[in-house]
């Protein structure tokens, strides 16, 4: 199906992708960067799913149950309507949240329909055998890595790999599925209608609870509150942890190898998260992610080296590529990786993401504590020290280091930030030479970083090539949005990198990146163009910009990475840089309209 076709559903550690056709076809069970059991998105014959739809011809309709994460998907057939609940409920108990129970629930709402379900899992990527084996009338699949129960209120079969049922629904009747991971005290447990209709009341009932604290009453609610929900399913409760997607692999561009593994902690993105949901009044998520940040991620630079651009879920370090040969791809889009070798590489600019989050933090949510204020200035003087160096940059370019001016840029940003942080709070910082780095980045900046043939800022010093990153020059105060220099910066941009509202990142003709093929425009550049256009006084280009922009969201307001040439979504999905910049640009669109 089109990577667009899916809704998504979480516990706050792991999640599912649901297709419209009713097939669970990406599911990691228990965390997100676990081995899948359903990866059929990646190879239909040996990913494995989960299928569920009537066994008549249908029309289908997919929506989520009003300011929550629970995905309907109703068919509309010949002889009555039926759909299906697809919830993984989020609970506080530790042993009910080792289950990670995925719960289907069927009803017919109208007339009647036979409905189908096969359960076909294929366990570590499709790489593992397993069995089954009967347990109180249930199955279970084992195999090495791991072991699933299903429950179901309606008779099942089985070939000793996968399991199929084929009943029939009359109008008011329901049946249900859960699928529960076993292992460290969980044994399988039935799942009655009963139960799950009580597990669907409080599943409802939590997220809505969460949004109610949204401050945001703009003219944009739905989707700005869709994109804090998906947000809000990317984060891993454990921890405090924010993924950059929850899938692998999705390709950039179809039949290319832009294929990367998302599901770990970006240091920028997570902030910029912190950034979108503290915009928002969600001050618990970025609490939550100071904790990370302090338990897990050596932010003192102690050991005098840079910090990681990304780390695991659980704040591990090593998180080797590997190619999975064996899946096909999406649409024959290979190679499938999983892991990510970026995790070696030096990018400067999350420092400057990193510290404007944490300067955003103490002045919304709470202050910083003297021991984060400690690591701060470690991070700043690891800054000074360093910021001149060249680097692979925010699109992680693997075709050698250069001297990216949007590294610089959030150098300067972190410098500054905790510049104002000690200002506000009349903590101890070596201002004088603080400053004085800040300024030197500054005028480095506005000396190579400009083009006076281009009339425009560039992508890296002394050369001429356009980066639509230079679009948070403004963003970050680091420029007036109505400097001359920044308004010829932007004309430029939209005559070279703009198409139809769409931005794209950069022409890897003119600036080879290491990896081959094309790519589609990049989602979180074309919220950042419609921020520029505010703040340089142009707010009608901005909203025209911005409502196009939400004519290329799927069915359900989710954004994948990129969008192709013919409005199609590419890339990993759903993406957390999309959606918290939708945010960003929504909040200060509406401000700037009155």
């Amino acid at each position: 199906m089109p990577i667009s076709e899916h809704g998504l559903i979480g516990d706050l550690r792991s999640a599912a992708l649901v297709g419209t056709n009713g097939t669970i076809d990406w599911y990691c069970c228990g965390r997100f960067d676990a081995p899948s059991v359903f990866a059929s998105i990646l190879d239909a014959e040996k990913g494995g799913r989960f299928e569920l739809a009537p066994d008549v011809p249908a029309r289908t309709k997919q929506f989520y149950f009003p300011d929550t994460n629970v995905l309907i998907t109703r068919f509309f057939a010949e002889d009555g309507v039926g759909e299906i609940q697809d919830f993984m409920p989020i609970t506080d108990d530790s042993r009910e949240a080792d289950r990670h129970r995925l719960i289907r629930r069927v009803v017919c709402v109208r007339g009647s329909l036979p409905f189908r379900a096969l359960v076909a899992p294929r366990f570590d990527y499709g790489a593992q055998p397993h069995t089954i084996r009967m347990e109180g009338g249930y199955p279970v699949f084992e195999s090495p890595a791991a072991s699933l129960s299903l429950t179901s209120s309606v008779p099942v079969e089985t070939d000793g790999r996968d399991v199929w049922s084929l009943f029939k629904l009359h109008e008011g009747e329901t049946a249900v599925f859960a699928l529960d991971r076993l292992g460290g005290g969980v044994v399988p447990q039935a799942c009655p209608t009963a139960t799950a209709e009580e597990s669907f009341a409080a599943t409802v009932h939590y997220w809505r609870r969460w949004l109610s604290k949204s401050r945001y009453r703009g003219r944009w609610r739905e989707m700005v509150h869709r994109s804090a929900l998906t947000l809000k399913l990317l984060t891993y409760a454990p921890t405090g942890a924010i993924v950059a997607a929850p899938t692998t692999s999705l390709p950039e561009q179809i039949g290319g190898e832009r294929n990367w593994d998302y599901r770990y902690v970006w240091i920028r993105d997570a902030a910029f998260c912190v950034y979108a949901l503290l915009r928002l009044g969600f001050t618990d998520e970025a609490q939550a992610f100071m904790r990370f940040l302090t338990e897990y991620v050596c932010i003192s630079c102690g050991d005098g080296g840079p910090l990681q651009i990304m780390y695991g879920i659980d704040g591990r370090r090593e998180l080797a590529e590997r190619e999975l040969n064996h899946l096909e791809g999406y649409l024959g889009s290979s190679p499938v990786r999983v892991g990510n070798d970026a995790v070696d590489q030096l990018q400067l600019d999350i420092y400057g993401a990193l510290i404007d989050s944490i300067y955003l933090y103490d002045k919304w949510g709470e202050p910083i504590s003297s021991d984060q204020w400690d690591r701060v200035c470690g991070i700043v003087e690891w800054v000074c020290e360093h910021w001149d160096q060249p680097d692979e940059g925010i699109w992680e370019t693997r075709g050698g280091r250069k001297n990216f001016l949007y590294s610089r840029l959030m150098c300067w940003v972190a410098i500054e930030r905790a510049m104002r942080i000690a200002r506000r709070r009349g903590l101890p910082a070596d201002m004088v030479r603080w400053g004085g780095v800040r300024d030197g980045i500054y005028r480095r900046i506005m000396e190579r970083g400009w083009s006076a043939e281009r009339h425009a800022f560039v992508q890296h010093e002394d050369d001429s090539v356009l980066d639509a990153a230079v679009l948070m020059m403004p963003l970050a105060k680091f420029i007036s949005p109505t400097d001359p220099k920044w308004l010829t910066t932007l004309d430029a941009l939209g005559e070279e990198l703009v198409s139809d509202s769409l931005v794209y990142r950069y022409d890897p003709q003119a600036s080879p990146d290491g990896v081959r093929g094309a790519e589609g425009t990049f989602s979180i550049c074309s919220f950042w163009y419609v921020e520029a256009l505010v703040r340089a006084g142009r707010p009608d280009e901005a909203r025209l910009a911005f409502e196009k922009m939400l004519t290329y969201a799927n069915h359900l307001g989710l954004y994948a990475e990129e969008i192709g040439r013919t409005g199609e979504q590419n890339g990993n999905f759903p993406q957390a840089f999309t959606h918290l910049s939708l945010i960003s640009a929504a909040f200060n669109l509406d401000r700037a309209l009155g």
